[in-house]
């Protein structure tokens, strides 16, 4: 790119980086960009990306390479590139797939739009539409979700299963658990789309793995290292 990048553009390095740029303000839009150096759509897109973050200055753009970063590339389910994922800190606002430049751009607009943009619930000329509680056919409730979490003290929900986890942070997630010696229970969100969709918006995190301990949501791989480093997982298993 011949242009200098603007300060809300960056390159992710390791999922480390990803995880501290995005952690910095979880009220602040960020932009995803997974992108592959020998795609062409995504030499195009990249443009347009750049564009973007320097026509919106308060949103923070992250470019990822999907193959280097694998990872992280897996853990957002990234089958193609180009794929874009909007989140608000951990909360996933939208997801395009391919060198769609207009809805990308649609997208962005839309989520940095202040006031917000809301959605009418009912209209004036009809009765309004009644809430239900009900969760669709496949969902799970709360209370089911809840009822799972609480399975085991430790649950751990992930891609795959311990002795044969499906992606690279449940695979480093689980040698953790067990380098610390810790027994837990485990749930492979892959054989149940309704759990998965459902613990991304009850725990308010849209990747997995998640941690679970004594029913509570305390997070992903990066959350769980850092309170093994300083001591809190073993402080609050011990509790």
């Amino acid at each position: 790119m011949a242009d200098a990048a603007p300060s809300n553009f960056h390159d992710v390095q390791s999922p480390e980086h990803f995880q501290s740029l995005l952690s910095q303000d979880l009220q602040r839009v960020s932009l995803i960009n997974f992108w592959a150096p020998w795609a062409a759509p995504c030499k195009q897109m990249n443009e347009v990306v750049l564009e973007l973050a320097k026509k919106y200055p308060q949103i923070l753009v992250l470019q990822v390479e999907a193959e280097t970063q694998a990872d992280i590339a897996e853990s957002f389910e990234v089958e193609a590139v180009p794929t874009f994922v909007i989140l608000r800190g951990h909360t996933l606002l939208g997801r395009i797939s391919g060198a769609d430049a207009p809805a990308l751009t649609k997208a962005i607009a839309e989520h940095t739009r202040s006031p917000p943009s809301i959605a009418p619930q009912s209209h004036t000329d009809r009765a309004p539409a009644a809430p239900s509680d009900a969760p669709a056919p496949g969902e799970k409730s709360a209370e089911e979700l809840t009822a799972l979490m609480n399975k085991e003290r430790v649950m751990l929900f992930m891609k795959g299963n311990p002795d044969a986890p499906r992606c690279g942070f449940s695979r480093r997630i689980v040698a953790l658990l067990r380098d610390q010696g810790i027994e837990f229970g485990s749930f492979d969100i892959l054989q149940d789309e309704g759990v998965r969709s459902g613990l991304k918006v009850l725990n308010n995190w849209p990747t997995f793995p998640q941690l679970i301990v004594k029913g509570e949501f305390v997070g992903g791989l990066d959350v769980v290292t850092e309170m093994v480093e300083n001591g809190e997982l073993k402080e609050m298993l011990e509790s």
